[in-house]
């Protein structure tokens, strides 16, 4: 069997195959509640064949929400509509895992297709923005508020609070949102950390908070599910946060608890020069698994069945992670399996259509 279609466990829960639906915010929800468009989106990639779905990047605080747009798991009243969909997940064969997140400095921001600048009080943003240190994103982001220790301690314990309310929604696995730019991630990179307290100056002070929030989340997440953490391997800019470094914090996640190391890159300043083509950030799966030795996703431009099935064959991932690709097509695992030769289960409802693939692949 081809690997991407072979199943992956950790912990006590097997994925079907190795195909991951990536946390894609979809800025679609009000006081961060999902809603049918959660439903009939996350829904969608579970009858498309795919081993993991990720809801989007959830805030575990209200203030920690990248949009008004962001979903939430900072209240109860939340879990209800999120168990809804990890319902359908399962029915489909899926499993299904939450990204729990806080947006730092970005916070606050409009919705892509509004422009993505700051959003104002009285438009439904909020003041202030909480952050490492007082360092805004650019030019004309708001400037954050510097977190206080006893702050710093609240937010680490929102994120075991949105893992108990994860746990009672159903989902299989927690990811935590270490990458990008946001909270967890500004703390790693000199660029945006400057502070000189126990949280800033050297490595061991910078991944403080990261550690303190994955040790916060499992002492509530049960030891049968796995904990996934994605991090930026590269901030790509001189003086930012390094490949060498998210090797060395992969090996200490993994000694607090962490299942698997959710690879991508970037975010910490708006002009980083990334080397964008097929597969870019795979080499630093590879390296992070290799010298880790933990468990990688591989993302970032993978498009391609035969490309995400070398990724696995070559030992560089042990899973692919899909973003857009997923969007433009959400049954691509049904697609793949039939590319690389592989008889999967298709939805019974959707039989009819397998049963016409030989015809249509002999009529091309």
């Amino acid at each position: 069997m081809a690997e991407l279609f072979a199943p992956f466990t950790v912990r006590d829960i097997t994925l079907k195959n190795r195909i991951v639906v990536s946390p894609m915010c979809e800025y679609s929800s009000v006081d961060g509640f999902a809603n049918d468009w959660h439903v009939v989106h996350l829904g969608s990639r579970a009858v498309g064949g795919a081993g993991l779905i990720f809801t989007e990047a959830i805030a575990v605080t209200a203030d920690g929400r990248i949009s008004p747009g962001d979903l939430g798991i900072y209240r109860d009243e939340h879990v209800e509509e999120l168990a809804r969909i990890v319902r359908f997940a399962h029915a489909q064969g899926a499993a299904i895992g939450t990204q729990l997140a806080h947006a730092g400095r970005k916070a606050s921001s409009a919705v892509p297709w509004e422009g993505g600048g700051p959003v104002a009080v009285a438009d439904g943003g909020w003041r202030p923005i909480f952050a490492p240190s007082a360092v805004p994103f650019d030019a004309g982001s708001i400037v954050p508020e510097a977190l206080d220790e006893a702050r710093i301690r609240t937010i680490a314990g929102a994120f075991a609070d949105g893992a108990k309310r994860s746990a009672a929604a159903g989902f299989d696995v927690i990811e935590l949102h270490a990458a990008h730019g946001y909270l967890m991630h500004e703390f790693h990179s000199p660029i945006s950390n400057r502070r000189t307290d126990r949280y800033g100056g050297p490595f061991e002070n910078r991944v403080r908070f990261t550690l303190e929030v994955v040790d916060a989340v499992r002492a509530v997440w049960t030891e049968a599910k796995p904990l996934f953490v994605r991090i930026s391997a590269t901030d790509w800019v001189e003086g930012g946060w390094t490949i060498e470094e998210s090797v060395e914090l992969a090996r200490l996640l993994k000694s607090h608890g962490a299942d698997l190391i959710d690879t991508s890159s970037g975010g910490t300043v708006p002009n980083a020069v990334i080397p964008l083509g097929p597969g870019y950030q795979v080499p630093f799966a590879a390296r992070i698994r290799r010298e880790a030795q933990i468990a990688s996703g591989a993302v970032g431009l993978i498009t391609d069945a035969v490309q995400a099935e070398q990724i696995l064959a070559e030992g560089s991932a042990d899973l692919i992670f899909l973003a857009r690709e997923l969007l433009r097509d959400p049954y691509w695992p049904l697609h793949a399996a039939h590319a690389l030769g592989v008889d999967v289960a298709w939805p019974k409802q959707y039989v009819r259509a397998k049963l016409r693939l030989p015809e249509l692949a002999g009529s091309r």
